[in-house]
């Protein structure tokens, strides 16, 4: 039986079409910044936007919608989406900075799914408009590009559900998936503001407010200084920075439960739970068993498991850092927090999932024959099909860190450090061991940024896409 023909092609190149629009649209945004600042660069940003918008539009216009909009489709759209901006962005790099391809395809598919990591050693030598484009791409990444059309470009219905299922997201805070998206935007952009404010009155300058906004709230964290946070040397900047991190990293269900005034429900939010207990423990660990001070401690665990990537620390005061931290901050990185928010990695409700599939299995065997033994978490009963998924796509994830982790290593750097940084590239954190860099060879640097594009999709849709390309193909 064939699974994905042609006609499923022409369904995918539709919708991808209104994504390369959108795509187009953001990226020709960085134009305003460049006229500001009087730099010389609008070719730059308005050739490769055209070519976005008229492939896009192309796509749209021309291509007939051969079939209804599934899952299957939504993945490899959205697959696609990712690929197509960080090859768009990486237009605007090459011609604005001179560089090759693969460096300008890694720090933009960095910048899409909010990893953070980048392979300039100087990103203030950096036009002011390409910093600007990279925290751009890192706000609209957070909340997802195909997240981000839904609400702006596709009309509500079964597509718009199949897209937004696609991005790993099955939370709905309102009964149709496009008034959920309008509420994610509208309290995404209600913490933008916020954010921006509470900067401003820590004295930072506006232009750095709003780029420090854009990306510690999308989890990005990718810097417009060298030093990244570290920077500004106040205790002012790196509470709002924790603060956005820890509100970037939280479901956008509990958010408007906040908003709502539910705080009973906020309080017994099994993620929020979790990811308070982890932020202590971990901090703990780290004061009194790692010897690293207190305030570099709880900002580099929030940091790691909000998947930011944000740092107070210069790189060679990160390599120096214990192993046991390193490990900590690996673990952390590979947790990540709440499902349905901007962070990465596994997510703390599949954690809780399988260690309590695995306590139920236990009770089961003791349990007298025949009983009955209810399985609920946060009051919702938990089917074994949604713990076995849990389970494989953590097997999953281990598989693919594994992979990337191997590369470094065969390459010759560090074991820890290299593992560190497949962690951090897959978990889509940020955080660098020095790993990364301009000078990084060919092959250990496509692995992290397929490393990074698998970790943004979470694994699943970049495999419906090779299976569905090989059949499609085979087909023709």
């Amino acid at each position: 039986m064939r699974y994905v023909g042609k006609r499923d092609l022409f369904t995918v190149g539709k919708y991808l079409g209104t994504i390369m629009q959108g795509v187009g649209f953001v990226v020709a945004l960085p134009v305003f910044v460049a006229i500001i600042y009087g730099e010389g660069n609008l070719q730059s940003f308005i050739i490769p936007a055209f070519i976005s918008l008229g492939a896009g539009t192309v796509l749209k216009r021309y291509l007939p919608e051969e079939c209804s909009v599934r899952l299957k489709h939504g993945m490899m759209v959205a697959c696609l989406a990712w690929l197509w901006a960080g090859l768009i962005g990486s237009l605007i790099m090459i011609s604005a900075l001179n560089i090759d391809f693969t460096n300008a395809f890694f720090e933009n598919m960095s910048a899409w799914t909010g990893s953070g990591l980048t392979i300039f050693s100087s990103v203030e030598s950096l036009p002011k408009s390409i910093l600007f484009l990279r925290s751009l791409e890192q706000w609209i990444g957070g909340l997802g590009v195909v997240i981000v059309v839904i609400g702006i470009l596709i009309r509500p219905g079964t597509a718009a559900s199949r897209l937004y299922k696609s991005e790993a997201r099955d939370e709905r805070i309102k009964p149709s998936i496009a008034n959920t998206v309008k509420t994610i935007w509208w309290i995404y952009i209600t913490y933008t503001v916020l954010g921006i404010v509470l900067y401003g009155l820590t004295g930072m300058p506006l232009f750095d407010a709003i780029n420090n906004t854009l990306t510690n709230l999308s989890t990005g964290g990718m810097s417009i200084k060298n030093m990244n946070i570290g920077y500004y040397h106040s205790a002012a900047v790196y509470l709002v920075t924790m603060l956005l991190m820890i509100l970037g990293g939280t479901s956008f269900l509990v958010h408007y439960q906040l908003i709502k005034g539910r705080f009973f429900s906020v309080l017994h939010d099994i993620q929020l739970q979790a990811t308070v207990v982890f932020i202590s423990i971990f901090t703990i660990l780290a004061v009194y068993v790692g010897g690293v001070a207190p305030l570099e401690s709880i900002y580099h665990v929030i940091s790691a498991l909000s998947c930011t990537g944000s740092s107070i620390s210069s790189t060679p005061q990160m390599v120096a850092w214990p192993a046991y931290f390193k490990v900590l901050l690996i673990t952390c990185m590979l947790i990540g927090m709440a499902a349905g928010s901007t962070t990465g990695a596994v997510k703390i409700i599949r954690v809780i999932t399988v260690l309590k599939g695995v306590y139920w299995e236990i009770m089961r065997i003791l349990a007298p024959e025949g009983s009955v033994m209810p399985r609920k978490i946060s009051g919702k009963s938990v089917s074994d099909t949604e713990i076995r998924e849990a389970g494989s796509y953590i097997s999953l994830y281990f598989v693919l860190l594994f992979f990337t982790w191997s590369v470094l290593v065969v390459y010759g750097y560090d074991p820890l450090n290299s593992l560190f940084e497949a962690a951090s590239a897959q978990g889509n954190v940020g955080l660098s061991m020095g790993i990364t860099s301009f000078n990084l060879p060919v092959v250990p640097k496509m692995a992290l940024i397929l490393s990074m594009w698998l970790g943004r999709l979470e694994i699943i849709p970049v495999i419906v896409l090779i299976r569905g390309l090989v059949e499609a193909f085979k087909a023709g």
